[in-house]
């Protein structure tokens, strides 16, 4: 297990940053909340007549004068898409760092294989993004507790289950890419994270393109049809997990037969 307590080392500094900015973010957010009630039953209103604006985030389903409607929006757009780049930043970056990095001709001239090498490089990410998701839950419910408002447990958790099997999708998809790149690019990590929220986004908006939501991680992370139907789409989190799959699979088929510059 030395690669994957070098990587975490290496990453540790990227963590606690990405983790402390999302955590923060979604504190303030609940701690906003109560000053705001009020006033939220006027915003859902004005929201709700807003349209293709209102369908792109689920907002014509939700109300937003409640708990949970405010969180699973904050949630969507903070821990989504915070969650999503850093999942898919990191991940991309994984098995293409060692030749940007020149190291690659120190770590593999080691008694160690490839394949145990992109191994345990897959644990260590896997376990920083599941680290940052248990901080942000345990902050996220502490927040709510500290602000005096009940707290809907299955809606919360079902949306940070979601938000999870996000982060775990994209890293297995990007950490598949990683291993085909010969110098990891942020970019296109935060590209293709992007480019699947803009798909839900586009799915939410027209039916025309619905069935894009069977493609991308946010489509079983819409937060008004979690809590609504008070459970996860188990057929989108299939087609999720089978992306994760292929990701790995490719990762692990093509970086043992790479030509390492």
């Amino acid at each position: 297990m030395t690669v994957v307590r070098h990587e975490l080392r290496q990453g540790r500094t990227a963590w606690w940053i990405w983790t402390a900015a999302i955590s923060s973010m979604l504190v303030v957010c609940v701690f906003l909340f109560p000053e705001m009630k009020g006033e939220m039953e006027q915003v859902s209103e004005i929201f709700g007549s807003m349209g293709s604006f209102t369908a792109a985030f689920g907002m014509d389903r939700l109300n937003f004068g409640s708990l949970i409607g405010y969180y699973a929006i904050e949630c969507g757009n903070v821990l989504g898409l915070g969650g999503a780049f850093y999942a898919a930043l990191t991940a991309a970056a994984s098995l293409s760092g060692e030749e940007r990095g020149r190291t690659a001709e120190f770590l593999l001239t080691h008694p160690v294989s490839r394949t145990s090498v992109a191994g345990e490089k897959l644990v260590s990410l896997l376990l920083r993004v599941l680290a940052l998701n248990v901080v942000v839950f345990a902050l996220s419910l502490g927040s709510m507790t500290v602000v005096g408002e009940d707290i809907p447990w299955k809606e919360v958790c079902l949306l940070h289950l979601a938000y999870t099997l996000l982060t775990v999708e994209l890293v297995g998809i990007c950490f598949g890419i990683s291993a085909f790149l010969r110098r990891g690019s942020a970019g296109i990590g935060l590209g293709i994270a992007a480019l699947f929220y803009v798909m839900n986004l586009l799915a939410n908006i027209t039916e025309k393109v619905a069935f894009l939501k069977e493609l991308t991680p946010f489509g079983f992370c819409d937060g008004a049809q979690i809590v609504s139907n008070g459970c996860l789409d188990g057929g989108r989190i299939a087609i999720g997990l089978a992306l994760f799959a292929l990701g790995i699979l490719a990762a692990f088929l093509y970086y043992p037969r790479k030509d390492i510059r």
